[in-house]
């Protein structure tokens, strides 16, 4: 993949320095070996959201798009966890992803192989179970209640200031329009969810794949 503006190495670097400048504790040098170590794995997962997102160009990373570095922060943080358990890095890359793009993605969270960041202002996300071409918009949140987390299917959108919460089972294809909590409810799947009379859920039939506008599938 071509890093626009930036080699491997230059890249890492100007990682390693934001994080430096975030949090000023002295052990910016401990940072670097890390990062390059992970690197080209957390390249080669954020690339193949890159490859996938009709809007972006494919083969090249940008780290002046807010929305593809933010993917490529937490990939980078979630790598380094997966592989070696550093908390310490690993907190330092979440807290300048929330820093720089206002976005609250754990390092620790699974998230799907292709996913889609339309804004990342104010998007909170907890360990839940999430599916493949996953599209979210600024607000949109997912979150516990009394411990238990949602099931998300694959191809669901998240428009602005949307929710699923708690024991949710989110169904593929499912569209949560603007505005929209679910809470403790399933929705049908390929199917458009509305906001009803009394806090109910109204859901109206998909006849397209919302995710085909979003993604090369």
């Amino acid at each position: 993949m071509e890093l626009i503006g930036h080699t491997r190495e230059s890249l890492a670097a100007y990682t390693c320095a934001q994080v430096a400048n975030l949090v000023p504790d002295g052990r910016a040098d401990a940072l670097l070996p890390v990062v390059l170590r992970h690197l080209d794995e957390s390249l080669a997962r954020v690339g193949r959201c890159i490859d996938a997102v009709r809007m972006w160009r494919p083969g090249q990373f940008n780290y002046l798009h807010s929305s593809q570095y933010c993917q490529f922060l937490y990939y980078l943080a979630n790598t380094i966890w997966r592989n070696e358990r550093n908390a310490e890095v690993c907190t330092k890359l979440f807290l300048l992803n929330k820093t720089l793009n206002a976005i609250d993605l754990f390092y620790e969270i699974d998230m799907p192989e292709v996913f889609f960041i339309g804004h990342s202002v104010g998007i909170v996300l907890a360990k839940a179970t999430y599916g493949n071409y996953l599209v979210l918009y600024q607000n949109s949140t997912v979150g516990k209640n009394h411990g238990v987390a949602p099931v998300i299917g694959e191809g669901v959108v998240m428009y602005p200031n949307s929710a699923i919460i708690g024991r949710s089972h989110v169904r593929n294809g499912s569209v949560i329009s603007q505005g929209v909590s679910v809470l403790n409810r399933e929705t049908p799947g390929d199917c458009l969810t509305y906001a009803g009379e009394g806090g109910d859920l109204v859901f109206k039939p998909a006849y397209e794949r919302a995710a085909a506008e979003y993604f090369r599938i």
